[in-house]
């Protein structure tokens, strides 16, 4: 039997501090779907995930993400300031890498590792 998968979120974990981080994915851009418990849906265009108020810093710095936008240069620049103002976040300037993919790494606040390509 054969069926199609419609959609997949992760279930990203937000660290000791899950308002922080939440407030952190909002100023970069995602808008909340909805709210629960614990939980809120985050959406910029067409990426989605879940910020899950969960912290297991081992789990979080072995966790990485990827997704993509128009333009990475426009994004980077428009990203970049918020950074400042998130204690153990960071980010990096958009780098050509080996496998032929231009893109942006940043460390957000409960420490996993987004990649964010261009298109």
């Amino acid at each position: 039997m054969e069926t199609k998968v419609l959609q997949m979120k992760t279930f990203v974990p937000s660290g000791s501090d899950f308002s922080s981080s939440l407030a952190f994915f909002k100023a970069l851009g995602f808008k909340a779907n909805w709210h629960a418990e614990g939980l809120v849906e985050l959406q910029a265009g067409e990426a989605v995930f879940i910020l899950q108020d969960f912290h297991n810093q081992e789990m979080q710095n072995n966790l990485m993400m990827y997704t993509t936008v128009e333009d990475l240069d426009e994004w980077y620049l428009l990203a970049a300031s918020v950074f400042d103002n998130y204690e153990g976040t960071n980010i990096k300037e958009p780098t050509e890498f080996p496998w032929g993919v231009r893109e942006v790494h940043f460390i957000d606040p409960a420490g996993v590792c987004w990649h964010v390509a261009g298109t």
